[in-house]
């Protein structure tokens, strides 16, 4: 009976590709059609949706928790960053890839301004205390 072992305590077995390997896999550029953003922003991020044989495309608009992006930064192949928004009372939370080709567009409505660069405090917060002040 074979248990687990780590790829590191079997001769002979490599921990995989590198980074600098992963990186000339992975087209890291993101669009063009992706703003600068930040954590406590509010963003409407254009996902490509496929139904059966069909795409289209669905918004979903709410405040990043987490992750940033910025104009002539190349991020890493698996950069994300999180969008959170409440739909009938419920918070959604979903994850997106800084460079997917399912990503369409992304485009800031509001800039936040937080003082951290987690805003995972949001989750507990409901009604007024939950918004986030504007920057200027």
């Amino acid at each position: 009976m074979a248990r687990f072992m780590s790829p590191g305590t079997v001769p002979g077995l490599h921990r995989g590709i590198t980074v600098i390997e992963a990186r000339a896999l992975i087209d890291a550029t993101p669009r063009d059609s992706i703003q600068e953003f930040q954590t406590g922003d509010t963003v409407r991020v254009n996902v490509m949706i496929r139904e059966g044989d069909r795409q289209r495309v669905q918004a979903f608009e709410g405040v990043v928790l987490k992750g940033r992006h910025r104009k002539g930064d190349t991020p890493a192949p698996g950069a994300t960053f999180t969008v959170r928004r409440v739909s009938y009372g419920v918070g959604v939370e979903r994850t997106f890839l800084v460079c997917s080709p399912l990503l369409d567009s992304l485009e800031v409505t509001r800039r936040g301004k937080v003082r951290r660069a987690r805003a995972y405090y949001l989750r507990g917060l409901t009604g007024r205390s939950a918004r986030i002040k504007e920057r200027r």
